[in-house]
């Protein structure tokens, strides 16, 4: 059967060249790279390389990255350096729509007694500024707020909620699992403190992620042991996932381009399709702002699991707006937060495409999309 993969922004297919990169290290060049001898130091050698690659992308220096086993452990480290680096502060600044590897982090330090202010966005996610600028204070420990959204794939204004934070002397760190390799990101000139990024997301392996650490950060371990990573993380390198990482940046970089334009047309070409041959249909986010690749759609009185259901005996593979918790479905936190209306929130499918999304696939996808959703109204027992 015909597969047609649009859930990139859960995880992408690794890239050839990341695989050729890094089968040696699963075979002959099987050396610790912390080793003595200059066996192992040619593997060490491989990892300096990606560090490199990693921070050309990023536009940074190559020892402010600390390799990670993945975004959400970055994450995680970046919550635990900054608080414990200024225990006298207890407040916390992150957003209601935040991927669940930060709100459940901000959750876990609220009931160790921190204050956690959840700023809220408006009908297209986007924040407001001046409710930012009041949230903030003197015992702000740290702002943590995503560079993309995941679901709708809103941009947020990093650039100034960092200056604005940097003004009160406060800690900023962004997630930018999603956008790191389709947006460029400048380091030398964006004034975040801490950055996460997550290599499958980018054509890498599942696995292998990276803290961006700026150059005099207080920055305290979060994974103790041995010295690995300037001490800064623990545990042997997982040497052909980091060379994984590094390739899949060098690629990004190459693609860069191709990732904003051609992948964004195709993207509008799939949205404005549906959007015509569909009546009651409505994209969500702020369509001037958002990542080139993802498109978030909302169908009337129609079920999201069951278009995924039913996509998916096409070969088609999307993600749904919302989830079943507990036995009754419940929209995604990101589009409550926003307001979409219920009826519409409940038939919400993310399509996310990547490099290797075709035309064929999206005359496809056009061909058979308009099928289901017809099929599902039918029969749905909601009404208007």
């Amino acid at each position: 059967m015909r597969l047609v993969y649009l859930d990139n922004n859960a995880t992408t297919a690794v890239a050839p060249e990341v695989l050729t990169a890094m089968l040696p290290y699963f075979g002959d060049l099987y050396g610790n790279p912390s080793s003595m001898h200059s066996f192992g130091g040619q593997v060490m050698e491989a990892v300096d390389k990606a560090r490199e690659q990693l921070a050309e992308l990023l536009h940074c220096e190559a020892d402010e990255i600390v390799f990670t086993a993945s975004g959400s452990e970055a994450d995680n480290t970046a919550f635990w350096s900054a608080l414990q680096a200024q225990p006298e502060k207890r407040h916390i600044i992150s957003t209601r729509v935040e991927h669940p590897a930060v709100l459940n982090v901000c959750q876990y330090w609220e009931r160790e007694g921190y204050h956690v202010t959840y700023l809220g966005v408006d009908e297209k996610c986007r924040l407001d500024l001046d409710e930012y600028r009041e949230a903030l204070s003197d015992d702000t420990a740290l702002i943590s707020i995503m560079f993309a959204n995941n679901e709708v794939g809103n941009i947020f204004p990093i650039q100034t909620l960092a200056e604005m934070a940097h003004e009160r002397g406060i800690v900023f760190h962004t997630d930018a699992v999603q956008a790191v390799g389709k947006i460029p990101i400048d380091l030398r000139h964006l004034p975040v403190d801490m950055l996460s990024l997550s290599g499958h997301k980018i054509h890498a392996p599942k696995g292998i992620g990276a803290l961006y650490v700026r150059k005099g950060t207080r920055f305290r371990a979060f994974v103790r042991g041995g010295h690995q990573e300037k001490g800064r993380r623990a545990g042997t390198e997982n040497v052909p996932y980091i060379v994984g990482l590094g390739m899949a940046a060098q690629l990004s970089r190459e693609f860069m381009q191709m990732e904003r334009v051609d992948v964004a047309l195709l993207r509008d070409k799939l949205e404005n399709g549906l959007l015509e041959s569909i009546r009651d249909s409505r994209v969500n986010g702020d369509l001037e702002n958002r990542l080139p690749n993802t498109s978030n759609i909302s169908f009337k009185n129609v079920e999201g699991e069951a278009i995924l259901l039913m996509l998916d005996r096409l070969g088609i593979a999307a993600s749904s707006g919302s989830a079943c918790t507990s036995g009754s479905l419940e929209p995604s936190h990101v589009l409550r937060a926003m307001g979409v209306p219920f009826n519409y929130a409940h038939g919400s499918i993310r399509l996310s495409l990547s490099r290797y999304t075709t035309d064929d696939d999206i005359d496809y996808v056009l061909r058979e999309f308009p099928g289901v959703i017809e099929t599902l109204r039918a029969i749905s027992p909601f009404k208007d």
